[in-house]
Protein backbone atom coordinates (compact mmCIF):
# COMPACT_ATOMS: atom_id res chain seq x y z
CA UNK A 1 0.00 0.00 0.00
CA UNK A 2 1.31 3.41 -0.75
CA UNK A 3 1.32 6.22 1.71
CA UNK A 4 -0.29 9.07 1.57
CA UNK A 5 2.56 11.73 0.84
CA UNK A 6 2.43 15.03 3.30
CA UNK A 7 4.75 17.97 4.36
CA UNK A 8 4.44 20.62 6.92
CA UNK A 9 5.88 24.41 6.22
CA UNK A 10 6.54 26.95 8.79
CA UNK A 11 5.82 30.51 7.98
CA UNK A 12 5.73 33.76 10.35
CA UNK A 13 5.05 32.22 13.28
CA UNK A 14 6.28 31.66 16.85
CA UNK A 15 6.96 27.72 16.28
CA UNK A 16 4.15 26.60 18.68
CA UNK A 17 2.10 24.81 15.97
CA UNK A 18 4.96 22.60 15.17
CA UNK A 19 5.33 21.78 19.21
CA UNK A 20 1.65 20.53 18.47
CA UNK A 21 2.43 18.21 15.97
CA UNK A 22 4.84 16.87 18.78
CA UNK A 23 2.71 16.85 21.30
CA UNK A 24 0.46 13.90 19.38
CA UNK A 25 3.32 12.31 21.62
CA UNK A 26 2.54 8.37 20.64
CA UNK A 27 -0.11 8.72 18.40
CA UNK A 28 3.44 10.48 16.25
CA UNK A 29 4.41 7.53 15.63
CA UNK A 30 1.12 5.77 14.22
CA UNK A 31 1.52 9.15 11.90
CA UNK A 32 4.59 8.36 10.98
CA UNK A 33 3.75 4.56 10.10
CA UNK A 34 0.81 5.96 8.07
CA UNK A 35 2.02 8.59 6.13
CA UNK A 36 5.38 9.41 4.30
CA UNK A 37 6.80 12.99 5.46
CA UNK A 38 8.51 14.66 2.23
CA UNK A 39 9.09 17.60 3.22
CA UNK A 40 9.54 18.99 6.95
CA UNK A 41 12.37 21.84 7.02
CA UNK A 42 11.78 22.23 11.17
CA UNK A 43 12.84 18.72 11.60
CA UNK A 44 14.77 16.87 8.20
CA UNK A 45 17.28 18.44 5.83
CA UNK A 46 14.74 18.59 2.55
CA UNK A 47 15.22 21.08 -0.09
CA UNK A 48 12.76 23.41 -2.18
CA UNK A 49 14.44 21.43 -5.07
CA UNK A 50 12.82 18.49 -3.93
CA UNK A 51 9.30 20.18 -4.08
CA UNK A 52 9.96 21.55 -7.33
CA UNK A 53 10.79 18.23 -8.99
CA UNK A 54 7.35 16.83 -7.85
CA UNK A 55 4.52 16.78 -10.14
CA UNK A 56 1.82 19.34 -9.60
CA UNK A 57 -1.25 17.40 -6.96
CA UNK A 58 1.69 14.73 -5.90
CA UNK A 59 1.70 15.72 -2.48
CA UNK A 60 -1.23 14.16 -0.45
CA UNK A 61 -1.73 17.24 1.84
CA UNK A 62 0.15 20.19 3.02
CA UNK A 63 -0.11 21.83 6.65
CA UNK A 64 1.17 25.18 6.39
CA UNK A 65 1.49 27.31 9.95
CA UNK A 66 2.46 30.79 10.16
CA UNK A 67 1.08 34.06 8.26
CA UNK A 68 2.84 35.09 5.46
CA UNK A 69 4.65 38.14 5.49
CA UNK A 70 8.29 37.68 3.15
CA UNK A 71 8.46 36.93 -0.34
CA UNK A 72 10.18 33.47 0.13
CA UNK A 73 7.12 32.64 2.06
CA UNK A 74 4.82 33.50 -0.61
CA UNK A 75 6.95 31.56 -3.16
CA UNK A 76 6.94 28.66 -1.33
CA UNK A 77 3.36 28.86 0.18
CA UNK A 78 2.08 28.56 -4.08
CA UNK A 79 4.62 26.09 -4.66
CA UNK A 80 3.46 23.75 -2.08
CA UNK A 81 -0.29 24.67 -2.84
CA UNK A 82 0.04 23.52 -6.95
CA UNK A 83 1.83 20.00 -5.40
CA UNK A 84 -1.11 19.45 -3.16
CA UNK A 85 -3.91 18.33 -3.65
CA UNK A 86 -5.64 19.52 0.39
CA UNK A 87 -3.89 22.37 1.94
CA UNK A 88 -4.48 23.06 5.43
CA UNK A 89 -3.81 26.00 7.15
CA UNK A 90 -2.21 25.07 10.86
CA UNK A 91 -3.11 27.30 13.23
CA UNK A 92 -3.78 30.74 14.50
CA UNK A 93 -1.80 32.61 12.26
CA UNK A 94 -1.99 30.94 9.19
CA UNK A 95 -5.82 31.17 9.69
CA UNK A 96 -6.33 34.17 10.74
CA UNK A 97 -2.93 36.38 10.91
CA UNK A 98 -2.59 35.73 14.35
CA UNK A 99 -0.30 37.87 16.73
CA UNK A 100 2.34 38.74 13.78
CA UNK A 101 -1.01 40.28 11.76
CA UNK A 102 -1.10 43.22 14.60
CA UNK A 103 2.00 44.30 13.02
CA UNK A 104 -0.62 45.97 10.53
CA UNK A 105 -1.31 48.10 12.65
CA UNK A 106 1.42 50.17 11.41
CA UNK A 107 3.90 50.24 8.44
CA UNK A 108 6.74 47.67 7.31
CA UNK A 109 9.04 50.50 7.65
CA UNK A 110 8.17 51.75 11.66
CA UNK A 111 8.20 47.77 11.76
CA UNK A 112 11.91 47.18 10.75
CA UNK A 113 12.74 50.68 12.25
CA UNK A 114 12.05 49.78 15.56
CA UNK A 115 13.14 46.20 15.25
CA UNK A 116 16.39 47.02 13.85
CA UNK A 117 16.72 50.73 15.32
CA UNK A 118 15.06 51.36 18.09
CA UNK A 119 15.28 48.67 20.74
CA UNK A 120 17.94 49.11 23.45
CA UNK A 121 19.84 45.84 22.01
CA UNK A 122 21.25 47.82 19.27
CA UNK A 123 24.78 49.01 20.04
CA UNK A 124 23.97 51.10 16.40
CA UNK A 125 20.92 52.29 15.41
CA UNK A 126 22.63 54.54 13.06
CA UNK A 127 24.20 51.45 10.97
CA UNK A 128 23.29 49.89 7.62
CA UNK A 129 20.01 47.77 7.37
CA UNK A 130 20.20 44.58 4.95
CA UNK A 131 19.30 45.26 1.36
CA UNK A 132 15.63 43.53 0.70
CA UNK A 133 15.04 41.54 -2.86
CA UNK A 134 12.35 39.09 -3.65
CA UNK A 135 15.55 36.60 -4.53
CA UNK A 136 15.71 33.53 -3.12
CA UNK A 137 18.66 33.61 -0.20
CA UNK A 138 22.23 32.24 -1.56
CA UNK A 139 24.30 32.30 1.87
CA UNK A 140 26.42 34.19 3.53
CA UNK A 141 25.97 37.74 2.18
CA UNK A 142 22.59 37.24 0.86
CA UNK A 143 19.72 40.06 0.52
CA UNK A 144 17.30 39.48 2.70
CA UNK A 145 13.86 38.37 1.08
CA UNK A 146 11.25 40.90 0.47
CA UNK A 147 9.67 42.36 3.40
CA UNK A 148 5.91 42.79 2.65
CA UNK A 149 3.62 46.14 3.44
CA UNK A 150 0.51 43.60 5.37
CA UNK A 151 0.86 40.48 7.00
CA UNK A 152 -1.72 38.05 5.48
CA UNK A 153 -3.18 34.58 5.95
CA UNK A 154 -2.79 31.48 4.36
CA UNK A 155 -6.29 32.11 2.58
CA UNK A 156 -5.63 36.12 1.27
CA UNK A 157 -2.71 34.25 -1.36
CA UNK A 158 -3.71 30.98 -1.80
CA UNK A 159 -6.53 28.78 -1.82
CA UNK A 160 -7.09 26.64 1.24
CA UNK A 161 -9.11 23.86 1.85
CA UNK A 162 -9.28 23.26 5.81
CA UNK A 163 -8.64 25.24 8.49
CA UNK A 164 -7.39 24.62 11.94
CA UNK A 165 -7.74 26.96 14.42
CA UNK A 166 -5.80 27.71 17.68
CA UNK A 167 -2.43 29.54 19.17
CA UNK A 168 -1.46 26.83 19.01
CA UNK A 169 -3.69 23.90 17.66
CA UNK A 170 -4.51 21.24 20.36
CA UNK A 171 -2.93 18.24 19.29
CA UNK A 172 -6.14 16.75 19.27
CA UNK A 173 -7.62 18.90 16.59
CA UNK A 174 -4.14 18.22 14.87
CA UNK A 175 -4.89 13.99 14.63
CA UNK A 176 -8.55 14.96 13.61
CA UNK A 177 -6.95 16.50 10.90
CA UNK A 178 -4.83 13.69 10.05
CA UNK A 179 -7.72 10.99 10.67
CA UNK A 180 -9.88 12.29 8.26
CA UNK A 181 -7.08 12.77 5.42
CA UNK A 182 -6.34 9.24 5.90
CA UNK A 183 -9.75 8.07 6.31
CA UNK A 184 -11.11 10.41 3.64
CA UNK A 185 -13.57 11.40 5.78
CA UNK A 186 -13.16 15.26 6.00
CA UNK A 187 -16.20 17.71 5.85
CA UNK A 188 -16.70 19.67 3.13
CA UNK A 189 -13.85 22.48 2.12
CA UNK A 190 -13.66 25.47 3.47
CA UNK A 191 -14.64 23.77 7.26
CA UNK A 192 -13.01 25.31 10.19
CA UNK A 193 -12.13 22.03 11.78
CA UNK A 194 -13.31 23.13 15.57
CA UNK A 195 -16.83 23.83 16.82
CA UNK A 196 -19.38 26.64 15.28
CA UNK A 197 -20.49 27.96 18.48
CA UNK A 198 -19.01 30.16 20.90
CA UNK A 199 -16.53 29.19 24.17
CA UNK A 200 -19.23 29.77 26.61
CA UNK A 201 -21.80 27.52 25.36
CA UNK A 202 -18.94 24.68 26.56
CA UNK A 203 -18.09 26.83 29.81
CA UNK A 204 -18.35 25.03 32.94
CA UNK A 205 -18.54 28.94 34.50
CA UNK A 206 -21.44 30.07 31.91
CA UNK A 207 -23.84 29.36 34.95
CA UNK A 208 -22.10 32.94 36.28
CA UNK A 209 -22.20 35.32 33.49
CA UNK A 210 -23.84 38.16 33.78
CA UNK A 211 -26.33 39.86 32.18
CA UNK A 212 -25.16 43.25 32.86
CA UNK A 213 -22.24 44.65 34.04
CA UNK A 214 -22.02 45.26 37.79
CA UNK A 215 -18.76 47.74 37.83
CA UNK A 216 -17.38 50.79 36.58
CA UNK A 217 -14.01 49.64 35.07
CA UNK A 218 -12.25 46.61 33.71
CA UNK A 219 -9.45 44.72 35.91
CA UNK A 220 -6.48 43.82 34.32
CA UNK A 221 -4.78 40.34 35.32
CA UNK A 222 -2.04 41.96 37.51
CA UNK A 223 -4.95 43.53 39.04
CA UNK A 224 -6.90 40.46 40.98
CA UNK A 225 -6.53 36.99 41.96
CA UNK A 226 -9.57 35.08 39.83
CA UNK A 227 -11.86 32.74 41.64
CA UNK A 228 -11.39 29.85 39.31
CA UNK A 229 -15.14 29.35 39.74
CA UNK A 230 -17.36 32.46 38.22
CA UNK A 231 -17.24 33.80 34.98
CA UNK A 232 -14.62 36.04 34.09
CA UNK A 233 -16.69 38.87 33.02
CA UNK A 234 -18.65 38.53 36.38
CA UNK A 235 -15.22 39.34 37.95
CA UNK A 236 -14.75 42.88 36.05
CA UNK A 237 -12.09 40.56 33.44
CA UNK A 238 -12.15 40.74 30.33
CA UNK A 239 -13.21 37.07 28.63
CA UNK A 240 -13.59 36.84 25.22
CA UNK A 241 -15.84 33.17 25.14
CA UNK A 242 -18.79 34.47 23.60
CA UNK A 243 -17.07 35.87 20.87
CA UNK A 244 -14.55 33.08 20.39
CA UNK A 245 -15.30 29.73 18.55
CA UNK A 246 -14.98 26.53 21.02
CA UNK A 247 -13.68 23.27 20.30
CA UNK A 248 -10.07 24.32 22.57
CA UNK A 249 -10.88 21.84 25.34
CA UNK A 250 -10.98 25.36 27.51
CA UNK A 251 -7.48 25.58 28.27
CA UNK A 252 -6.74 28.80 29.05
CA UNK A 253 -10.09 29.06 31.34
CA UNK A 254 -9.18 25.52 33.00
CA UNK A 255 -5.62 27.63 33.93
CA UNK A 256 -8.06 30.34 35.49
CA UNK A 257 -7.13 32.64 32.62
CA UNK A 258 -9.78 34.39 30.51
CA UNK A 259 -10.07 33.29 26.75
CA UNK A 260 -7.95 35.29 24.61
CA UNK A 261 -9.76 34.50 21.04
CA UNK A 262 -7.04 32.58 19.34
CA UNK A 263 -9.90 29.83 18.03
CA UNK A 264 -10.90 33.16 16.03
CA UNK A 265 -14.76 34.16 15.26
CA UNK A 266 -17.85 31.89 16.04
CA UNK A 267 -20.05 30.43 12.95
CA UNK A 268 -19.86 32.90 9.47
CA UNK A 269 -18.53 35.96 12.09
CA UNK A 270 -15.97 37.78 9.77
CA UNK A 271 -14.80 40.39 12.62
CA UNK A 272 -14.14 39.30 15.67
CA UNK A 273 -12.98 42.14 17.02
CA UNK A 274 -16.56 43.99 16.22
CA UNK A 275 -18.43 41.14 17.51
CA UNK A 276 -16.45 41.27 20.77
CA UNK A 277 -16.57 44.68 21.38
CA UNK A 278 -20.40 44.11 20.36
CA UNK A 279 -21.20 42.04 23.29
CA UNK A 280 -19.39 44.02 25.76
CA UNK A 281 -21.37 46.89 24.60
CA UNK A 282 -24.37 44.73 25.08
CA UNK A 283 -23.55 44.17 28.46
CA UNK A 284 -23.30 47.62 29.86
CA UNK A 285 -25.73 49.42 30.80
CA UNK A 286 -24.10 52.57 31.52
CA UNK A 287 -26.12 56.07 29.93
CA UNK A 288 -23.69 58.94 31.82
CA UNK A 289 -20.53 59.68 29.21
CA UNK A 290 -18.15 60.15 32.03
CA UNK A 291 -18.87 56.33 33.14
CA UNK A 292 -18.84 55.36 29.88
CA UNK A 293 -15.44 57.00 29.37
CA UNK A 294 -13.61 55.83 32.11
CA UNK A 295 -15.24 52.01 31.47
CA UNK A 296 -13.59 52.13 28.07
CA UNK A 297 -10.25 53.89 29.37
CA UNK A 298 -9.87 50.61 31.04
CA UNK A 299 -9.20 49.09 28.39
CA UNK A 300 -5.86 50.59 27.75
CA UNK A 301 -4.95 48.69 24.17
CA UNK A 302 -8.37 47.49 22.76
CA UNK A 303 -6.92 46.49 19.12
CA UNK A 304 -4.18 44.68 20.86
CA UNK A 305 -7.36 43.15 23.06
CA UNK A 306 -9.78 42.43 20.44
CA UNK A 307 -7.51 41.46 17.36
CA UNK A 308 -4.78 40.04 18.97
CA UNK A 309 -5.10 36.87 16.80
CA UNK A 310 -7.57 38.01 13.71
CA UNK A 311 -6.38 41.57 12.43
CA UNK A 312 -5.62 40.83 9.27
CA UNK A 313 -8.76 38.62 8.15
CA UNK A 314 -10.91 41.32 9.89
CA UNK A 315 -12.77 43.98 8.27
CA UNK A 316 -10.75 46.93 10.46
CA UNK A 317 -7.18 46.44 8.05
CA UNK A 318 -4.80 49.63 9.30
CA UNK A 319 -4.69 52.22 12.26
CA UNK A 320 -6.88 54.91 11.39
CA UNK A 321 -4.73 58.06 10.48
Amino acid sequence: MVKPKIALYWCSSCGGCEESVLDLAERLLALLDAVDIVFWPVAFDWKTADIEKMRDGELDAVFVNGAVRTADQLDMVRLLRSKARILFAHGACAHLGGVYGLANFFSAKSVLQRSFREIPAIEDPAGPRQKQSGAPQQGAGCELPRFFDRVRPLDQVVPVDYFIPGCPPPSELVWKAVKGLLNGDLPKKGTVLAERQALCRFCKRKASMPERLAFDRFKRLHETTPDPDICFLAQGLVCLGPSTRGGCNSRCIDANMPCRGCFGPVGDVRDQGAKSLAFLASLSDRKDPDEIETLAESLPDPGGLFYRYSLPSSTCKSKAR
